[in-house]
């Protein structure tokens, strides 16, 4: 056996990988400053912000007292809008993964000219401008509610609406995906034992579906926890029912930006999602993962 020789290309790895890991702390730090600064700053008084933003806080007792402050606001009910946040994101998460995978199952399975272009105009709304809808939206469920005698505008079962319509088209498209993978015979064998469609779906097809439906839910969660302006076109800056977003802009008025109680604000608005997306990144992956390979 000829021994293995090293060339040029093998000799050069170790500075590359150096370089790439380089590359990569860098990225990180650089992605990492602006929270640094909101933990930071978290911690401090609005002078002190505003004099010297960088530098490490006096008295990191301080980000209690902001804490204080803002759950004790009399005019922002922060912890309303923070039960309200989680009541619509968890209302909605419910509504697209179930709405979603049951529209998809149905485009899979019945493949005809008509589920075809119906999935094709799913996958086509994932690329229009959200700015493009915003008027025609907020004009169209005022029309709907109006028509109906059931007001969508500033109420929980109208963003939750809104989420549906804007979250489906890419769930769907996840779900169409991962469903083409699993063998119709599973399905065939329940229907000759004569269970029904809904059956079929919610008891055999469905719990095949957990680990896209865990990516779903994380990627749909993040982004409607975060969510700022669908919110306030649906909801209205001053409504009755506001989310986390718009609480902490309330904290920024025209005259005065109480720089301390908004930082504090935002970074108590992070923790929930950064705490989920730590312990749900592997699922995210997984989901993926299976869904292409399977």
């Amino acid at each position: 056996m000829k021994p293995l020789r090293l060339g040029k290309n093998t000799r050069s790895l170790k500075p590359d990988l150096l370089l790439l890991e380089l590359v990569t702390i860098l990225l990180f730090i650089l992605f990492m400053f602006p929270f640094i600064m909101v933990v930071l700053n978290s911690a401090k008084t609005s002078r002190e912000i505003i004099f010297d933003a960088i530098a490490l806080p006096a008295n990191w007792n301080q980000l209690w007292v902001n804490v204080g402050l803002i759950f004790n606001n009399p005019t922002v009910d922060y912890l309303g809008a923070f039960v309200d946040s989680i009541v619509i994101t968890v209302l909605s998460l419910l509504v697209i993964s179930i709405c979603s995978s049951m529209a998809a199952w149905i485009l899979v399975r019945n493949k005809t000219l008509w589920s075809t272009i119906l999935f094709m105009a799913f996958v086509s709304a994932m690329v229009i401008p959200f700015q493009v809808l915003m008027y025609p939206l907020v004009r169209w469920m005022r029309v709907i509610g109006e028509f109906l005698h059931f007001r969508l505008l500033g109420t929980v079962g109208g963003i939750v609406f809104a989420y549906l319509g804007f979250g489906s088209p890419l769930s769907i498209f996840i779900f169409h995906g991962f469903i083409k993978n699993i063998p119709l015979e599973i399905e065939e064998s329940a229907t000759i034992d004569g269970c029904p469609k809904s059956t079929v779906f919610f008891r055999i097809v469905f719990p095949l579906l957990q680990p896209i439906i865990i990516t779903v839910l994380i990627l749909n969660g993040i982004w409607i926890w975060n969510d700022y302006l669908l919110p306030l076109l649906v909801l209205g800056s001053n409504g009755r029912v506001q989310t986390i977003p718009i609480a902490v802009t309330a904290f920024a008025g025209a005259y005065l930006k109480q720089w301390d109680l908004i930082l504090t604000s935002t970074l108590i608005a992070m923790l929930p999602i950064i705490v989920l997306y730590i312990f749900a990144q592997r699922y995210i992956i997984k989901g993926m993962v299976e869904g292409s390979i399977k």
